[in-house]
């Protein structure tokens, strides 16, 4: 119950300021719980589905998917990320490695609470890089996915951004089928390893999904969007040092 309250308040929060959730998710369990990796991948790859549907569906309705710029990324992803779902690491590694992820995440967030957001860095959009570079990222990206539970959208975002490979829209859009599909074929290979789910995750999603229409309803108008961002950046920190120091337990 500790665990789905945490994940109601996250999933609203991060909705609130137009992100799916799955750093903090990854947050909550490192927290509160004691999972086993293969269970925290697969209720934070869960999640990502959920998320990851409603939200392809909003953009690919709007029009904003680019399909030209998604395959050389995605394509390869998908089965990098069911390795990387099947794949267990050591505790030792593992932790390090979930931590790692917060930082970052914790970072860009802290980054788009003081700079106004990612966009902002970048001009023009140059196009996307030569074919083999796009397939060894999105191959790379797809497995690191897997390995973490993140979906991998966390790392694809600021690529594409950064990089000029893509517009605001499109990459927000491409991004969030990226997790789509990474989450599905990560899940795909943790089951395959340990087929046994939390018992508790149809409560989980419940949560994320209820926190996250509370959230978006709510919206950055009626909230200091830069404070939650500054907040849940201090609660990725937390938790990526509780993994770093549990790494050598």
């Amino acid at each position: 119950m500790l665990l789905a309250l945490a994940i109601l308040v996250l999933a609203m929060l991060y909705s609130s300021v137009g992100h799916a959730g799955a750093s903090g998710y990854l947050a909550a369990m490192a927290l509160v719980t004691q999972m086993p990796q293969e269970e925290m991948k697969a209720v934070a790859l869960t999640l990502n589905i959920f998320v990851g549907a409603i939200a392809t569906w909003r953009f690919v309705r709007a029009g904003h998917f680019d399909w030209a710029t998604f395959w050389p990324l995605g394509l390869p992803a998908i089965p990098m990320a069911f390795v990387g779902g099947f794949w267990q690491l050591p505790p030792i590694v593992f932790k390090p490695l979930v931590g790692g992820v917060l930082v970052f995440a914790a970072v860009m967030l802290l980054i788009r609470a003081v700079r106004g957001g990612l966009a902002a860095a970048v001009a023009r959009n140059v196009g996307m890089p030569p074919l083999p570079l796009s397939i060894a990222a999105g191959a790379g990206l797809g497995l690191l996915a897997g390995l973490t539970g993140t979906g991998g959208g966390i790392f694809l975002s600021p690529l594409l951004l950064l990089c000029g490979w893509a517009t605001a829209k499109r990459t927000a859009a491409v991004t969030i089928v990226f997790v789509l599909t990474n989450s599905l074929a990560g899940l795909g290979g943790v089951i395959a390893d340990s087929p046994a789910l939390p018992s508790a995750l149809p409560l989980y999603i419940v949560a994320a999904v209820v926190g996250g229409l509370v959230g978006s309803g709510l919206g950055a108008r009626r909230l200091a969007g830069d404070w939650i961002r500054v907040l849940l950046a201090i609660v990725l920190l937390i938790a990526a040092a509780k993994m770093f120091l549990t790494a050598f337990d």
